[in-house]
């Protein structure tokens, strides 16, 4: 149903501040280019006006942290009901962009940058080795008619396309400006209803796969007598860990052995020297406790360096050498990712008796 804002200073009695419209398309396009976040905090730029090979321009093109294309088309007021085709046309076109494609569009836009670096830098996470497996389209508008709506609504629901709508409003109170946002359907529902485009499975909201790198800096057995996981010695190491959420549930897996543990996040990540547990009643800093990892509190005072903590309830754990895997089963060098494979699913809520 069309969305309605209305603000109102309270500092002077009660006044409406009026909503304006922006004189030109370019100029919402111009605070998403520079603000990408207010749409999704995972999502690097990678193009501005990009031609397709019917000659249409997309407004914005961004990758997400998985790898998958964004396509943003911004409308400045109501948008008629062709926008859908046309957006659908641009999502055609995308889907047989290459990896190559997708790198000549980001340094076509910045040419002095490197997609790698970039995406690192800003996602916080490793460069993904498979791009563009699918899309997501978003329309960018004040308004929306109720046929646009109709349609948006027939093709989510019953065939499950990756496509919604975001509205801004802007208001002007003086010299302040405010931007409101609003979804036409929550994020999460129109991924969990997708139909993934090429052969990736649909995520659950829920599962992560966690790499555990037994070490000098870690070891499981403080891992689970103290309930967390960690990673460090690097800001390569730690980012990814920004990716949990509290009520999150994550499998454990000691590389080139099996998986470990399943448990649920209870806090997000925090640095090692921060990081307090129970013992004999109190809660003291991990690193003034008794460890099987020698060295966690090596470089604890520098913010890249550091050994990273996630607090976790385990639900079942198991030792090392009852680590558990099976040929098939999902596995890669990622510290954190989405767990998506029903297959590895599966064994693993059998192998530690989850009932999902």
């Amino acid at each position: 149903m069309p969305i309605e804002t209305t603000i109102w200073n309270i500092n002077e009695g009660l006044r409406q501040i009026n909503f304006s419209i922006p004189d030109t398309e370019m100029g919402i396009e111009d605070i998403l280019i520079e603000n990408i976040e207010i749409i999704d905090p995972n999502l690097l730029v990678i193009g501005r006006q990009v031609t397709t090979n019917s000659g249409g321009r997309i407004d914005i093109l961004a990758l997400d942290i998985e790898g998958n294309v964004t396509i943003l088309e911004l409308k400045r007021d109501k948008t008629p009901r062709d926008i859908v085709a046309q957006v659908l046309d641009y999502a055609s076109w995308i889907q047989t962009q290459t990896i190559s494609d997708i790198k000549d569009i980001f340094r076509q836009n910045y040419p002095d940058k490197e997609i790698e670096q970039c995406f690192s830098e800003k996602l916080e996470v490793d460069f993904p080795e498979v791009i563009n497996e699918n899309h997501k389209m978003i329309i960018v508008s004040s308004e929306l008619d109720s046929s646009t709506e109709r349609i948006l609504n027939y093709l989510t629901e019953n065939y499950g396309v990756p496509i919604n709508v975001v509205f801004f409003r802007y208001f002007m109170d003086g010299e302040n400006k405010y931007l409101s946002r609003t979804w036409m359907v929550d994020p999460n529902i129109v991924e969990h209803k997708t139909r993934p485009t090429r052969t990736r499975e649909p995520w659950n909201q829920r599962d992560f796969y966690v790499a555990f790198g037994v070490s000098e800096h870690r070891n499981w057995e403080d891992a689970r007598k103290y309930g967390f996981v960690s990673a460090g010695q690097g800001e390569w190491y730690s980012r990814s860990f920004k990716q949990l959420f509290v009520g999150a549930r994550i499998f454990t897996y000691l590389p080139q052995e099996g998986y470990v543990g399943v448990g649920i996040v209870r806090e997000t990540v925090t640095r090692a020297k921060d990081f307090l547990v129970e013992q004999n009643g109190k809660m003291v800093p991990i690193l003034d406790c008794s460890l099987k990892a020698p060295k966690m509190d090596e470089n604890s005072g520098s913010l890249e360096l550091s050994e990273y903590l996630v607090r976790i309830d385990w639900i079942k754990t198991i030792p090392r050498e009852n680590a558990y895997r099976e040929v098939g089963m999902f596995a890669n060098q990622n510290i954190v990712c989405k767990l998506r494979s029903q297959f590895t699913l599966d064994k693993l809520y059998s192998h530690f008796q989850i009932e999902d």
